[in-house]
């Protein structure tokens, strides 16, 4: 069972912002992160378990854990309406966000995944690890003022 710890930042936003992710698999660890000039903190935490789920080379079950309510409740719960709605909300209006739900969806779809949401900001050991990440990334794409991404290896 690989643990997967995911976080997203905006400074603004929209903004300048950061995704972090933690891979764990036993005692082996991976910690990548990675930004872009101009988004919104909820791409940020997508694309963090976007990220994550990418750097997997063959299908694994992980528990994958967010301080996003709007990641965590996104796949769990609202996609498969917005999915039967040819991606619109119960509102009739297209979903935020849907070239990366797209993605996640894919990207999921590949794997047996556990979806858990962890109050950030608490004293969580990993998701303030992965807090510092994101910061991290939101400061590496504001210095170099485009997108960029961190440590992108291939795991597992």
């Amino acid at each position: 069972m690989i643990e997967i710890y995911t976080d997203g930042a905006c400074s603004g936003n929209p903004g300048p912002g950061g995704w972090g992710a933690l891979l764990r698999i036993d005692n082996a660890e991976t910690e990548m992160c990675g930004g872009d000039p101009a988004t919104t903190n909820n791409r940020m935490e997508l694309l963090a378990v976007i990220e994550a789920l990418q750097s997997l080379t063959q299908p694994v079950e992980a528990r994958v854990y967010t301080d996003s309510q709007y990641v965590q409740k996104g796949i769990s719960e609202w996609i498969h309406s917005w999915k039967r709605r040819g991606w619109k909300t119960a509102g009739k209006e297209p979903v935020k966000n849907e070239d990366l739900w797209r993605r996640l969806d894919t990207l999921a779809s590949g794997h047996k995944l556990e979806w858990h949401w962890v109050r950030g900001h608490n004293g969580h050991p990993e998701n303030e690890r992965v807090d510092a990440l994101a910061r991290a990334g939101l400061e590496q794409s504001r210095r170099a003022g485009k997108t960029v991404g961190g440590t992108r290896q291939s795991l597992f």
